[in-house]
């Protein structure tokens, strides 16, 4: 039992990793100059889907906000934890990724 808890662990973290370093990408991706945040949820998805699955990608948002004065795109990944057969958490994961937003 304590074998599958620790495994049921790294895989919750490793997954949860990914989506954090999937939603930057995309958040990356949408403050360059001439893109969107749609831009960055396209992105965010396509990265999540390939690097996880896509069961993993389906509630992907992004938004444009200003936070002390500097303006930021934020997304936001909710996912399922990932369960290793009947047993682990249930619930969702919820991961955001910041980038600036480039000028002009």
């Amino acid at each position: 039992m304590l074998g599958v808890a620790v495994l049921q662990l790294a895989l919750v973290l490793h997954v949860r990793a990914t989506l954090v370093d999937c939603a930057g990408a995309g958040a990356r991706y949408a403050a360059q100059a001439g893109h969107r945040p749609a831009d960055g949820v396209e992105r965010t998805r396509l990265l999540a889907s390939q690097a996880v699955s896509s069961g993993y990608a389906g509630d992907v948002t992004a938004v444009r906000t200003v936070v002390d004065g500097v303006d930021l795109v934020e997304v936001t990944v909710r996912a399922p934890f990932p369960v290793v057969g009947l047993v682990g958490p249930s619930g969702e994961l919820v991961v955001r990724g910041h980038a600036l937003v480039e000028g002009g």
